[in-house]
């Protein structure tokens, strides 16, 4: 039987050689799939950029049509798999499976009928931990990130669920 809770969830990605980082926090509902398996939906909130005031203040600037797209992320004890998707011109899908190789894969809608609109990536799970029962409230995936022999980098996926 399918059961499904909202509850609040910080999704952090953080690469541990390049200086990127990217955090979210929203609701989001769990879908409890099979005893070890789960849904999570969560929709993007809204994207915020700065500007530099005159007396060197940042202000937020809000973007003035926002699409809303959807992370759904499908989690158990060895697997994950990361999808967003929504009507703008991006999307993406991660499979990471612990000490295997993996796909992502990025999908761009262009106008442009010459331009690939696929870029395959693959990536090497190193390590999935899902920590929590019944419900999870943890995960953490790090991963390598690699275009045919070129490693992009290295990556941590970390999600926290409250309860």
């Amino acid at each position: 039987m399918l059961t499904h809770h909202r509850k609040p969830v910080r999704l952090s990605w953080i690469s541990t050689d390049l200086p990127l980082r990217s955090q979210i926090e929203t609701a989001a509902t769990l879908y409890q799939k099979d005893k070890q398996q789960f849904h999570l939906i969560l929709q993007e909130p809204d994207l915020l950029d700065w500007q530099l005031e005159s007396d060197g203040d940042l202000s937020p600037i809000v973007p003035l049509s926002h699409q809303p797209r959807l992370l759904w992320l499908e989690v158990s004890p060895g697997r994950a798999v990361m999808t967003m998707q929504g009507k703008s011109n991006f999307s993406y899908r991660h499979l990471w499976q612990k000490g295997m190789y993996g796909l992502s894969r990025y999908y761009l809608q262009g106008q442009s009928e010459s331009l690939p609109n696929q870029i395959r990536l693959r990536n090497f799970t190193r390590d999935l931990t899902l920590v929590g029962y019944p419900l999870p409230e943890f995960l953490r995936l790090e991963y390598e990130l690699w275009s045919e022999k070129l490693r992009l980098g290295n990556y941590v996926l970390l999600l926290e669920i409250h309860h």
